[in-house]
């Protein structure tokens, strides 16, 4: 017996309150549900984006993602103009997530409006590898995360958007229906391996 469907009003809810609570608690992993969608798409993806994309919120799709059927999907589920130019974009979803674009290509918002910026979603293969300690907002002392594949220089990449608070982008890591989130506002050093 199949288990029951799941009302896409109350998945958006979940989806909405589990990524509430990683914004909250960053690198706490959680597990977003409800949402299947087109590979190289991934579930917690699709999840994020049924629940925060709308027509007013432009989507940019790296090469690996800028597939026929990953587009289609999100123009009819979510109605989200999908944008060529990385600053033009409010949702940026980066599935070659060891070599992706320079934080700077992405909206960084403003001193007035720093709201205005992109929201950068990493699809990773998995939660493990390489390691690294963050600190900040909703951590207690610190906190170790693991995560792969990611670029060589990704802590400088963090330390780089930490500086231009409360400007800068947030990253949301993803791997299949788990997701954590790094903030702007967080300070990331690469840890032991």
């Amino acid at each position: 017996m199949s288990a029951p469907a799941i009302h896409p009003a109350h998945a958006s809810q979940a989806t909405f309150r589990n990524l509430m609570d990683a914004f909250a608690h960053p690198c706490e992993v959680v597990t977003i549900r409800g949402a299947s969608a087109p590979a190289p798409l991934a579930p917690a993806t699709a999840a994020i984006l049924l629940c925060l994309a709308d027509f007013e919120t432009p989507v940019w799709l790296d090469a690996a993602l800028n597939v026929t059927e990953v587009t289609n999907w999100i123009r009819f589920q979510t109605g989200a103009p999908l944008v060529e130019a990385r600053n033009k974009a409010t949702f940026a979803i980066i599935g070659n997530s060891r070599n992706p674009p320079a934080f700077a290509d992405f909206a960084l918002g403003s001193d007035e409006y720093p709201d205005r910026s992109a929201t950068l979603i990493f699809q990773l293969d998995r939660f493990a590898g390489p390691s690294f300690q963050v600190r900040g907002p909703g951590i207690k002392g610190t906190r170790t995360f693991a995560a792969e594949p990611l670029p060589d220089d990704f802590s400088a990449r963090l330390s780089f958007n930490r500086e231009l608070y409360p400007r800068g982008v947030d990253v949301i890591l993803v791997a299949g229906e788990q997701a954590e989130v790094l903030p702007r506002s967080v300070h990331v050093t690469k840890g032991e391996h």
